[in-house]
Parts: C-alpha cells; sequence; structure tokens
C-alpha cells in the first residue's frame, strides 16, 4: 500500500519552495519521514488547475492537500486534474463540499449547532431580497438575535455592521446587515447567505462571549478537533486565540462525526455561558483548516501519511 504524500500550496515568489505559511508543516513532514507537493494556488483559484498542478509527478498515488481554502468547484477541478495525472485526492470533491461548506454539515449536527437557515445565492443580484429574507428570519422563528455568514465565512470582525443583527423581527435592520457582508464579501462570498441563531459563549475572562466564537462580548475560548476516519487526533485552541486552551467534552460529537462520513475534518468547539454544555460552533474540511502557532501537529501529520 502505497504511503500518502502531501500537497502544500508552492511560495508565489520561489514557487520550488512552499508557500511561508505552510513551509514549517512541510520541515516537520520531511523529518517524520513523508513526502510533499506543490500546487500553484493561484493558478488554481484562477480557474487553470491542469497548470496548477504541473509540479504534482505524474503516478503520484494517495494525496491529501494542506493549504489555503478553495471553492468547492475549484476543488472538484483540482481532484480531476490530479486524476488526470494518476494521483488521488483522499478526500473527494463531494466529501470536500459536504464538511467545507455549512449546508453540507448541517442537517448531521443540527441540535448540536446553533439553528440555522440559508438562502443560495448565485451573484447576479446584489443579495437577497427582502420577502427572501423575511421567509429566512420565520424560519428560525422570527425574532431573537442572530449572526449573518455564507457557507463558509463571516465577518466577525466588522461584528455590528456585518455579521450580528440584535433582533430578527427588525428586518429593516437584517437587510442592512446582510447588504453589507454581501458588499464586503464581493466576489468571495460562498454559495450563499446564512442566517444563524446567536448564542452566548464563554470566553477567556468568564463574560459571555457572542455567537460563532466572536462579537462584541469578546473570543470565546475555543477548541479545534481535528478528527481522520472518526477519530480525534490531535485537539488544541483555535487559531485565532492560540494561547487559550480549551478541553472540550467530545462524547456526542463523535457520534455525528462519524455520522458525517467524511475522512479529514475539524470541528470547532465552545462551551455555553451558562456552562450547560460544549457546541458545534464550525465544522471544517481539515485539509483547509489552519493549525495555531505552537502546537506540535506530528501526530496529526504522522496520522495523515499512515491513513
Amino acid at each position: 500500500m502505497r504511503v500518502p504524500a502531501i500537497i502544500f500550496p508552492a511560495d508565489p515568489l520561489n514557487p520550488r519552495r512552499p508557500d511561508p505559511h505552510f513551509a514549517w508543516e512541510a520541515r516537520l513532514l520531511r523529518e517524520l519521514g513523508g513526502r510533499h507537493h506543490l500546487v500553484d494556488h493561484d493558478a488554481l483559484l484562477g480557474g487553470d488547475a491542469r497548470e496548477a498542478v504541473r509540479q504534482v509527478p505524474e503516478d503520484s498515488g494517495p494525496l491529501w492537500y494542506r493549504g489555503w481554502m478553495v471553492p468547492s468547484a475549484r476543488y472538484a477541478e483540482f481532484a480531476a486534474a490530479l486524476a488526470g495525472r494518476s494521483g488521488t485526492l483522499l478526500t473527494s470533491a463531494a466529501g470536500y463540499a459536504a464538511a467545507h461548506e455549512l449546508p453540507g454539515w448541517y442537517r448531521v449536527f443540527e441540535g448540536a449547532t446553533p439553528d440555522s437557515t440559508w438562502i443560495p445565492w448565485d451573484g447576479s443580484a446584489e443579495g437577497p431580497g427582502p420577502e427572501e429574507l423575511a421567509a429566512a428570519v420565520a424560519r428560525l422563528g422570527g425574532s431573537g438575535p442572530a449572526v449573518v455568514k455564507d457557507y463558509v465565512k463571516s465577518r466577525k470582525h466588522e461584528w455590528h455592521e456585518a455579521c450580528y443583527v440584535p433582533e430578527l423581527a427588525d428586518l429593516a435592520a437584517v437587510g442592512r446587515v446582510v447588504g453589507r457582508f454581501v458588499e464586503l464579501q464581493g466576489e468571495f462570498l460562498a454559495g450563499g447567505v446564512v442566517l444563524r441563531r446567536y448564542e452566548r459563549f464563554e470566553r477567556a475572562d468568564g463574560a459571555p462571549a457572542g455567537g460563532d466564537g466572536g462579537g462584541g462580548g469578546g473570543r470565546a475560548v475555543e477548541a479545534r478537533v481535528w478528527w481522520l476516519d472518526g477519530r480525534p487526533v490531535l485537539i488544541g485552541p483555535h487559531p485565532d486565540t492560540p494561547h487559550l486552551a480549551a478541553e472540550p467534552d467530545l462524547a456526542d460529537v463523535s457520534a455525528l462525526v462519524r455520522a458525517l462520513g467524511c475522512r479529514f475534518v475539524t470541528t470547532d468547539l465552545a462551551r455555553l455561558a451558562d456552562g450547560s454544555g460544549w457546541r458545534v460552533v464550525e465544522v471544517g474540511d481539515g485539509q483547509v483548516s489552519d493549525l495555531p502557532h505552537g502546537i506540535d501537529a506530528s501526530g496529526l501529520l504522522a496520522s495523515l501519511i499512515a491513513a
């Protein structure tokens, strides 16, 4: 059985070396006896997948990707281009979309994550109209606070401007926040607009933090858990707060990760402000989930090349 190699983005200024952000992972991988290849991330995003994988050898066998996020459609092109060189991404295009985009994982995690609804959007207009937003608000119960995001990302650093809706019953406010979110995301808006019920989480100083782990109440203490084939292989802090350690209860989450059926995923978990339990704030594809600064990733990388 062939040992998987890992593909990293190439340094745009020195295409024969890994991108500086991932260079430490590539060094650690080599120390563990693993192999890596490089992909031109800019070419991949630009729609030229064949050019993007030019440095990946023919007959490269099983492959993981560890790099910057790519839209699901571009990932499918990436997988096809590698298949044309007899390489196989161990996360399929369908598996990537299921873990990377909220509609792909939400039904599995429903009840363990804040209530959510979404409006698909193809970029052909300025964003969802008033009737679509009113229907989405009704699906969330019609009142109470919420956060706005797309299928992948929020604008948590523009919390009051483009993320947080204090009261869903105020449809004008919903429209303003969603409109600003769509404007700021621009061409990078992924899939559609999501309305997600706001929940209060613990933060480092004991005060409650906003839903989706950020916001006006401060940053929640989150744990990022890395799963491979349904088994947690690394537990650490969220990359935004690498100094804030947390030890989440994984008893309920483990079964949900297995039910999702994706090989390599991450879950971000935060504890509710009242201490009543842990909530899944986000699910992601493990190939494009960042590692916190200073973490020992040797066990994670060793697991990937042994998979």
